[in-house]
């Protein structure tokens, strides 16, 4: 329990959760760092059994847009009164405490990181408040061995309510960057304090497994159920009672092993490790340092050393990985079908083509003459069916991967629409198409074969974006193999625009997204200097009067560049002009995109000087994303009545009479 004047009843616990400017890193790539497990659970769920017991009772969780990803940690069935305060719009740390504090009850606040595994005791945090006598305490890691006493930010905060007096009522204010200078201006104290332990804060996969390693050499027990395996050499490895692990395998903890565990033969497994609910290591694998989540599959003789393996996650026999993150997107299925694929193709396709070639001859023989001529075309269409039931059935993990990218990125999201299009597309040309006769050529077969090479390398060098380009590249081959050239001509523009589903490299887009957001600033900066605003930019903060607007990353223009390539590349598929122009049409694409971009910045950052309130500023925010499409869709049906006028000649003519002259 708490000791001395401050009631637990007027503390209160914010949480800083799974924002972008609390540090996520993508490594998990569909989840946030407060969501990473540690032994089964949830860090931030782990967070908030660990504040109850220590007696608090309000909490209150800043997200940033993953409230639905988060609702399934944050239950009120612990004791804890739990409000949600969902940063649709950033806010900044120490805007987050202002959106998050009741000045008329609380008393004193507590910051914690949404992605920490050994929080600190309540009590402890207090104590170091007060010794310092202090209106906003800093918490640092301790460093062992060194002369130094304090090792990196903790990010863990402990303040008096007053500090709400130094944080601006609206925009993005930051703790380091706006509200620490803000209070000693004011002539107000910051304490700086030493955690007696790390409590093992993170915000990559460096920092995740080092959490880890810390925690479990420090507090083993992280599981009230796991008790400890005597069967191994070393006595620091707990395992719970459904896991099996095989009297040939070798563990030297700390390890933990959850429920479902299968450890087979000759596994060798060195912690501090964690490996994680019905997870299979196969025979002759070794495990180093690393965390094994839920449904995750090691194949036999594997080196896994300080690496990350995501929920539902196939690793193929032999794989060398070592400081990677392995991402669940299309290895689990993926890799056995692959595997099937190899070991079973000349059987299984044998099998069908005689199965087939006996039912379309007992079909022939007692059906009509005219069903009889075109039988070829019959068994032409179901080798096709065939076929495509192969590829969705073979390239189906990797579809859905796509899919959950769509629904959960904004700059991929138009990608939706292309597999659509493309199908409108070929409708629109059916009639053209049908005028070709269908030569199926063996060069099909090599390309397939080509496709299927770039699908082994982004599976082997871990390259997902390999692995979707295979997935376009294969449909080409497959189209040339089953229709031939002439066909594959005619559709082969409508290919490369399936292309435009795809996300792009993550390389590519963390090339460009900082010059992209960079860029989205300096121009909203430039249209309200313009226009007679007194505007000042830092960073990717603007501000224009007395309002502050940030540019975050979402807001860098990408997911309209995607748009509108999908619009242009529709556009262009669709209408009848010379190649030139087509060609001009796409690339102006891009110099549009940015344009309305800014325009959408440069609106945005006028209405907050008008409007206030978060909500309409949300909606006016959500507002002028939507309104750019149809000014950019307005752009380019006006280049091409531009283009219209330049290069058609006038279809009016005037008469020309011819008289004779008379004498």
């Amino acid at each position: 329990m708490l000791q001395g004047k401050v009631d637990s009843q007027h503390i209160r616990a914010v949480i800083l959760a799974s924002s972008p400017h609390f540090g996520r890193c993508p490594i998990g790539r569909r989840l946030p760092t407060a969501l990473w497990p540690v032994a089964g659970k949830p860090a931030l769920e782990r967070l908030l059994l660990h504040i109850a017991a220590q007696g608090i009772k309000d909490v209150t969780v800043c997200t940033g847009g993953d409230s639905s990803s988060l609702a399934g940690s944050i239950r009120s069935g612990n004791g804890l009164r739990i409000g949600l305060f969902d940063e649709l719009l950033p806010a900044g740390t120490a805007g987050c405490i202002r959106n998050a504090a009741d000045p008329q009850t609380d008393e004193l606040l507590i910051v914690f990181p949404g992605n920490i595994i050994s929080p600190p005791s309540i009590e402890m945090l207090i104590r170091a408040h007060r010794e310092g006598q202090s209106d906003l305490t800093v918490l640092f890691n301790p460093i062992y061995g060194e002369q130094q006493s304090i090792g990196k930010a903790a990010e863990i905060y402990v303040c008096n309510i007053t500090i709400l007096d130094y944080i601006p009522g609206d925009g993005y204010f930051d703790i380091k960057e706006g509200l620490i200078p803000a209070i000693l201006r004011a002539g107000k104290t910051v304490h700086v304090a030493s955690l007696s332990r790390t409590a093992g804060n993170f915000r990559s996969r460096q920092e995740y497994l080092d959490a880890i390693a810390n925690h479990l050499q420090n507090q083993p027990l992280v599981d009230e159920n796991l008790k400890s395996y005597r069967r191994t050499e070393s006595r620091s490895v707990w395992a719970a009672d459904g896991a099996y692990i095989d009297p040939s395998a070798r563990i030297y903890g700390p390890v933990v092993l959850l429920e479902g565990a299968s450890i087979s033969k000759d596994v060798v497994i060195l912690g501090p490790s964690m490996i994680g609910r019905n997870v299979t290591i196969g025979a002759s694998s070794i495990v180093v340092n690393s965390a094994l989540w839920d449904n995750a599959q090691i194949g036999r003789k594997c080196q896994i050393r300080r690496t990350v393996i995501d929920y539902d996650t196939v690793v193929p026999h032999k794989t060398v990985a070592e400081n990677k993150s392995i991402s669940l997107y299309g290895r689990s299925k993926l890799h056995r079908a692959v595997s099937r694929i190899l070991l079973c193709v000349k059987s299984d396709i044998n099998r069908l083509q005689r199965a087939s070639q006996q039912y379309l001859e007992k079909w022939g023989l007692h059906t009509p003459s005219r069903v009889r001529v075109h039988k070829k075309v019959i068994a032409d269409s179901i080798a096709a069916s065939l076929v495509l039931a192969a590829f969705l059935w073979s390239y189906w993990p990797d579809l859905v991967g796509i899919w959950r990218i769509w629904q959960r990125s904004d700059e991929y999201s138009c990608g939706l629409l292309v597999p659509f299009l493309a199908a409108y597309i070929l409708w629109t040309r059916r009639h053209h198409l049908a005028q070709h006769t269908i030569k199926p050529c063996v060069w099909g077969a090599l390309a397939f074969l080509a496709a299927q090479a770039v699908r082994l390398f982004g599976l082997v060098f871990m390259y997902s974006s390999a692995e979707r380009l295979s997935i376009a590249l294969s449909l080409g081959a497959l189209v040339l193999l089953l229709f031939g050239w002439q066909i594959f001509r005619k559709v082969f523009s409508v290919l490369v625009f399936l292309c435009l589903m795809l996300p792009w490299p993550n390389r590519i887009q963390a090339a460009v997204t900082l010059p992209l957001q960079r860029w989205a600033t300096t121009s909203a900066v430039f249209c309200l200097e313009t226009m007679g605003y007194e505007v000042l930019q830092e960073g990717n903060v603007i501000h224009i009067g007395q309002s502050s607007v940030a540019v975050a990353e979402a807001c860098n223009g990408l997911r309209m560049v995607t748009a509108f390539f999908v619009i242009s590349g529709l556009v262009v598929l669709i209408v009848q002009r010379a190649w030139w122009e087509k060609l001009l049409l796409l690339v102006s694409s891009l110099p549009i995109a940015l344009l309305c971009n800014t325009m959408r910045l440069t609106i945005t950052a006028i209405a907050f000087t008008v409007v206030s309130g978060e909500h309409w500023e949300e909606i006016f925010h959500d507002f002028g994303g939507y309104a750019m499409m149809p000014v950019a869709l307005g752009a380019v049906v006006a280049e091409l009545w531009i283009l219209t006028k330049l290069t058609t000649p006038p279809t009016t003519q005037q008469a020309i009479i011819a008289t004779r002259q008379t004498k």
